[in-house]
Protein backbone atom coordinates (compact mmCIF):
# COMPACT_ATOMS: atom_id res chain seq x y z
CA UNK A 1 0.00 0.00 0.00
CA UNK A 2 0.85 3.44 -0.76
CA UNK A 3 2.00 5.53 2.66
CA UNK A 4 -0.53 8.00 1.79
CA UNK A 5 -3.27 5.84 -0.21
CA UNK A 6 -6.86 6.34 0.26
CA UNK A 7 -8.13 3.81 -1.99
CA UNK A 8 -10.53 1.82 0.21
CA UNK A 9 -9.27 -1.36 -1.39
CA UNK A 10 -5.72 -0.79 -0.85
CA UNK A 11 -6.89 0.04 2.31
CA UNK A 12 -8.66 -2.98 3.05
CA UNK A 13 -6.04 -5.18 1.56
CA UNK A 14 -3.16 -3.51 3.59
CA UNK A 15 -5.49 -3.43 7.18
CA UNK A 16 -6.02 -7.60 6.58
CA UNK A 17 -1.92 -7.81 6.43
CA UNK A 18 -1.78 -5.80 9.85
CA UNK A 19 -1.27 -2.72 9.19
CA UNK A 20 -3.06 -0.17 11.75
CA UNK A 21 -2.49 2.90 9.81
CA UNK A 22 -4.77 0.95 7.27
CA UNK A 23 -7.31 -0.10 9.67
CA UNK A 24 -7.44 3.06 11.06
CA UNK A 25 -7.75 5.16 7.58
CA UNK A 26 -11.09 2.72 6.93
CA UNK A 27 -12.43 3.57 10.06
CA UNK A 28 -12.07 7.14 9.15
CA UNK A 29 -13.97 6.24 6.01
CA UNK A 30 -16.82 4.26 7.54
CA UNK A 31 -17.06 7.29 9.77
CA UNK A 32 -17.47 10.26 7.18
CA UNK A 33 -19.80 7.97 5.67
CA UNK A 34 -20.56 8.33 1.61
CA UNK A 35 -19.13 6.47 -1.60
CA UNK A 36 -15.93 5.12 -0.05
CA UNK A 37 -17.76 3.67 2.90
CA UNK A 38 -20.31 1.80 0.99
CA UNK A 39 -17.26 0.42 -1.00
CA UNK A 40 -15.95 -0.67 2.17
CA UNK A 41 -18.88 -2.19 3.28
CA UNK A 42 -19.55 -4.28 -0.40
CA UNK A 43 -15.91 -5.09 -0.06
CA UNK A 44 -16.38 -6.59 3.12
CA UNK A 45 -20.05 -7.84 3.82
CA UNK A 46 -19.68 -11.46 2.78
CA UNK A 47 -16.79 -11.72 4.74
CA UNK A 48 -18.81 -11.06 8.69
CA UNK A 49 -20.48 -13.13 10.77
CA UNK A 50 -16.73 -14.63 13.07
CA UNK A 51 -16.76 -11.67 15.40
CA UNK A 52 -18.31 -11.94 18.93
CA UNK A 53 -19.20 -8.38 19.90
CA UNK A 54 -20.48 -7.37 23.23
CA UNK A 55 -21.85 -3.80 23.97
CA UNK A 56 -20.94 -1.92 27.42
CA UNK A 57 -23.94 0.41 28.02
CA UNK A 58 -25.18 2.16 31.04
CA UNK A 59 -25.37 6.03 33.18
CA UNK A 60 -22.26 8.11 32.79
CA UNK A 61 -19.84 7.55 35.37
CA UNK A 62 -21.51 3.81 35.87
CA UNK A 63 -18.06 2.23 35.19
CA UNK A 64 -18.27 1.54 31.83
CA UNK A 65 -14.76 2.49 30.66
CA UNK A 66 -13.29 0.52 33.64
CA UNK A 67 -15.50 -2.69 32.68
CA UNK A 68 -14.60 -2.82 29.37
CA UNK A 69 -11.05 -2.51 30.49
CA UNK A 70 -11.31 -4.98 32.60
CA UNK A 71 -13.04 -7.63 29.94
CA UNK A 72 -10.35 -6.69 27.79
CA UNK A 73 -7.42 -7.88 29.83
CA UNK A 74 -9.34 -10.94 30.25
CA UNK A 75 -9.95 -11.66 27.01
CA UNK A 76 -6.23 -11.06 26.05
CA UNK A 77 -5.26 -13.34 28.77
CA UNK A 78 -6.27 -16.40 26.65
CA UNK A 79 -4.31 -14.90 23.95
CA UNK A 80 -7.33 -13.44 21.82
CA UNK A 81 -7.10 -10.53 19.73
CA UNK A 82 -9.58 -7.69 20.26
CA UNK A 83 -10.90 -4.60 19.22
CA UNK A 84 -12.30 -1.43 21.16
CA UNK A 85 -15.09 0.63 19.69
CA UNK A 86 -15.42 3.85 22.68
CA UNK A 87 -18.15 5.80 21.75
CA UNK A 88 -18.54 9.43 23.22
CA UNK A 89 -21.22 12.09 22.98
CA UNK A 90 -20.31 15.21 20.68
CA UNK A 91 -21.23 18.92 21.89
CA UNK A 92 -24.23 19.90 20.71
CA UNK A 93 -23.16 23.16 20.87
CA UNK A 94 -19.74 22.94 19.11
CA UNK A 95 -19.97 19.74 17.30
CA UNK A 96 -16.42 18.88 19.11
CA UNK A 97 -15.93 15.63 21.50
CA UNK A 98 -13.96 15.06 24.49
CA UNK A 99 -12.87 10.92 22.96
CA UNK A 100 -12.05 10.42 26.71
CA UNK A 101 -13.32 6.77 27.42
CA UNK A 102 -9.58 5.46 26.46
CA UNK A 103 -7.98 7.31 29.64
CA UNK A 104 -9.19 4.20 31.57
CA UNK A 105 -7.93 1.69 28.91
CA UNK A 106 -4.07 2.98 29.39
CA UNK A 107 -2.86 -0.67 30.18
CA UNK A 108 -4.08 -1.75 26.51
CA UNK A 109 -2.82 1.27 24.47
CA UNK A 110 1.07 -0.48 23.64
CA UNK A 111 -0.92 -4.04 23.31
CA UNK A 112 -0.51 -5.42 19.63
CA UNK A 113 -3.35 -7.60 19.94
CA UNK A 114 -6.02 -4.74 20.80
CA UNK A 115 -7.01 -2.22 18.65
CA UNK A 116 -9.10 0.35 20.48
CA UNK A 117 -10.44 3.25 18.31
CA UNK A 118 -12.71 6.49 19.71
CA UNK A 119 -15.87 7.26 17.99
CA UNK A 120 -17.85 10.39 18.43
CA UNK A 121 -21.76 10.38 18.18
CA UNK A 122 -21.81 13.35 15.32
CA UNK A 123 -25.22 13.88 17.28
CA UNK A 124 -27.04 10.50 16.74
CA UNK A 125 -29.02 9.63 18.90
CA UNK A 126 -29.12 5.63 20.63
CA UNK A 127 -25.77 5.12 22.38
CA UNK A 128 -23.68 4.72 19.36
CA UNK A 129 -22.15 6.71 16.60
CA UNK A 130 -23.92 6.03 12.76
CA UNK A 131 -21.11 4.83 11.92
CA UNK A 132 -21.02 2.09 14.80
CA UNK A 133 -22.55 -1.19 13.21
CA UNK A 134 -20.52 -1.02 9.96
CA UNK A 135 -17.27 -0.14 11.86
CA UNK A 136 -18.33 -3.45 13.70
CA UNK A 137 -18.41 -5.11 10.29
CA UNK A 138 -15.48 -4.10 9.12
CA UNK A 139 -13.92 -5.27 12.35
CA UNK A 140 -15.75 -8.79 12.11
CA UNK A 141 -14.46 -8.82 8.37
CA UNK A 142 -10.84 -8.04 9.26
CA UNK A 143 -10.59 -11.01 11.13
CA UNK A 144 -10.79 -9.49 14.82
CA UNK A 145 -12.46 -12.58 16.76
CA UNK A 146 -14.24 -9.62 19.92
CA UNK A 147 -15.39 -6.56 19.17
CA UNK A 148 -16.14 -4.64 22.79
CA UNK A 149 -18.40 -1.05 22.08
CA UNK A 150 -19.19 0.99 24.74
CA UNK A 151 -21.77 3.19 24.65
CA UNK A 152 -21.57 6.96 25.39
CA UNK A 153 -23.63 7.36 28.60
CA UNK A 154 -26.88 6.53 28.29
CA UNK A 155 -30.70 6.45 29.92
CA UNK A 156 -33.64 4.38 29.17
CA UNK A 157 -34.02 4.90 25.63
CA UNK A 158 -30.87 4.70 23.99
CA UNK A 159 -30.89 1.00 23.09
CA UNK A 160 -29.03 0.68 19.85
CA UNK A 161 -25.93 -1.53 21.36
CA UNK A 162 -28.57 -4.39 22.06
CA UNK A 163 -29.19 -4.66 18.11
CA UNK A 164 -25.47 -4.07 17.55
CA UNK A 165 -23.92 -6.49 19.57
CA UNK A 166 -24.61 -10.30 20.63
CA UNK A 167 -24.52 -9.44 24.04
CA UNK A 168 -25.21 -6.33 25.73
CA UNK A 169 -24.22 -5.12 29.51
CA UNK A 170 -25.42 -3.04 31.29
CA UNK A 171 -23.28 -1.35 33.99
CA UNK A 172 -25.22 0.31 36.74
CA UNK A 173 -24.23 1.93 40.04
CA UNK A 174 -25.31 0.72 43.93
CA UNK A 175 -28.33 2.59 44.83
CA UNK A 176 -29.43 3.80 41.56
CA UNK A 177 -32.68 2.35 41.89
CA UNK A 178 -34.96 -0.13 42.73
CA UNK A 179 -35.63 -3.49 40.62
CA UNK A 180 -38.20 -1.57 38.72
CA UNK A 181 -35.64 0.99 38.08
CA UNK A 182 -33.39 -1.70 36.61
CA UNK A 183 -36.44 -3.28 34.21
CA UNK A 184 -37.10 -0.34 32.60
CA UNK A 185 -33.17 0.55 32.03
Amino acid sequence: MNRLSRDPVALLEAAREGQRIALARLMSLVERGGDEARLVGAQTYSQVGGAYTVGMTGAPGSGKSSLTAALASVVRSEDERLAILAIDPSSPFTGGAILGDRVRMQEHVTDDGIYIRSMATRGHLGGLSLATPQAIRVLDALGWPWVLVETVGVGQVEVDIAAAADTTIVVVNPGWGDAGQANKA
